[in-house]
């Protein structure tokens, strides 16, 4: 120890070795500024992690077939409740107790919160990490004196984002919640569109088991006609036969139309998120309940972005971007730096009196990494792969429009046809009924004119169930009153 330590002064420091201290700190100065000006031209140079995202191309589609029986407004008819347009409260509670209890809406909803809780994560790799230490020690052999230490220790390391590497994780991680938010907005369309359907299948059920059992009875009552006469001779027994035979044909019909409804009265259940069997929907008519009504204005030009799966299928592109870029940004040096301060004491109270600290800056280069390549290369892949599941969902979303409208277009030209059919059966069935009462007609050709106009009741009753299918298959095709969202990265939209 030199003698300036030991009398308590300072050491005396030559000029020669001022003079290489000061040129060091120039040198150390001079080059943090290089290097800040060097990666600023780098990144001035383009964009590292490649071209902005733009959207896939798909094929266009300007006319639709069947516009000019069906025109479609999103401002005015396409609304978010649009099934209230069928004016039937009881299905208005139905569709609100399947939105707050059907099973795969929470989990499209519980997924989405997942996704969300995931862009808190990715963006912890732009953070800085502090970890800290305590620990003791205890060192003694036999017959000996035992020494005892404790020593403390903590480290700070962060890796700089020159490039934008992790921001472009956080990127790729947002565009992956708000597709998970548009698979639950596809997920709430489905749902209502399927209990809609459901609900106005089991009204027409319904109102055909009461016309059914009206048939049965109006049939049984002359099968015992028929066995009056047949007992008394007037007519063979063939024909009392044949009328029984008709009597057992509508009681198998009135069995399978309940099974049928009990069927999709399980399969709302389920919709509901209720246990099959346990939900109980009251009798009703179809034709009483749910009002027609024609779809006004024009169709709207914007469904690729009101539909919520095809905006789901562009945000997983736009995903699939951003995480091809972080794997170019891969290929760039990164830079770390770690501090690091600890000491070691023989007792806890002088643990903090005295301590060591370190700084360690690294660059690491990326010479030669199979990994990173391989990387980029599976990220291009991938977004290949969801750019084409991207324009499979635009063209299946043009067909469903499509036979939306010709379906809704030909359903009601249709009824115009079994009205027109209804009506005529109904004048014949009356005058075969003054028929039998003159005598000029037998009762087997009052129950073959009734019979064609309840099967022409049943016709118009079904036509009238896939006029409301085709309706509810229309909105949710058109995206069933979802706003327009236009799918861009975080970048551009900053930019914007």
């Amino acid at each position: 120890m030199s003698a300036s330590l030991q009398e308590g002064r300072p050491p005396v420091i030559s000029r020669t070795a001022f003079t290489h201290r000061r040129a060091a700190r120039i040198s150390v100065a001079w080059r943090l500024p290089a290097a800040t000006v060097l990666l600023c031209l780098l990144s001035a140079c383009g964009n590292l992690a490649g071209p902005d995202y733009e959207r896939p191309q798909t094929p266009q589609k300007d006319l639709w077939r069947g516009d000019e029986f069906v025109r479609v407004d999103a401002a005015q008819t396409i609304r978010p409740d649009w099934w209230r347009n069928f004016n039937d409260p009881y299905l208005d509670s139905l569709i609100e107790r399947a939105i707050a209890g059907n099973i795969d809406l929470k989990i499209l909803a519980a997924r989405s919160g997942v996704a969300e809780a995931a862009i808190s994560q990715a963006n912890a790799a732009r953070l800085p990490t502090l970890d800290a230490s305590l620990g003791g020690r205890v060192q003694g052999s036999q017959g000996g004196p035992t020494s005892t230490s404790v020593s403390q220790a903590a480290a700070i390391g962060w890796e700089l984002d020159i490039w934008g590497k992790a921001k472009k994780g956080v990127q790729a991680q947002q565009a992956s919640f708000r597709a998970t938010e548009a698979d639950w907005r596809a997920g709430y369309l489905t749902l209502a569109s399927e209990v809609s359907s459901t609900y106005f299948q089991i009204r027409r059920f319904d109102e055909q088991i009461d016309r059914q059992r009206l048939a049965l009875q109006r049939n049984e009552q002359i099968a015992g006609i028929y066995a009056g006469l047949h007992d008394e001779g007037l007519i063979p027994k063939t024909r009392l036969l044949q009328q029984e035979a008709e009597v057992n044909s509508l009681r198998k019909e009135l069995l399978e139309l309940r099974r049928l409804r009990a069927l999709s009265e399980n399969a709302l259940a389920t919709l509901l998120g209720v246990p099959a069997g346990d939900l109980a929907i009251p009798s009703g008519h179809l034709s009483d309940s749910v009002e027609l009504f024609a779809v006004p204005g024009g169709l709207p030009s914007d469904l690729l972005t009101r539909r919520p799966d095809i905006v789901a299928a562009e945000y997983r592109v736009l995903e699939a971007h951003e995480l091809v870029g972080q794997a170019r940004l891969a290929r760039l040096p990164s830079i770390s730096l770690t501090a690091g301060t600890g000491t070691t004491s023989d007792a806890l109270t002088s643990l903090l009196s005295g301590f060591a600290f370190g700084l360690t800056p690294t660059v690491s280069i990326p010479i030669f990494d199979p990994a990173v390549t391989a990387r980029l290369k599976v990220s291009e892949a991938s977004t290949k792969v969801v750019e084409e599941e991207y324009r499979q969902t635009v063209i299946r979303a043009f067909e469903e429009v499509e036979n939306a409208l010709v379906n809704l277009a030909s359903r009601r030209e249709q009824r115009v046809e079994i009205e027109a059919l209804s009506d005529k059966l109904r004048v014949v069935a009356a005058q075969v009924q003054a028929q039998l009462q003159e005598g000029m007609v037998s009762q087997l050709e009052l129950l073959e004119s009734e019979r064609s106009v309840l099967a022409a009741d049943q016709a118009l009753l079904a036509n009238k169930q896939l006029i409301l299918n085709d309706t509810v298959a229309l909105y949710k095709a058109l995206g069933g009153g979802w706003p327009e969202e236009v799918v861009r990265s975080t970048d551009e939209t900053a930019a914007r």
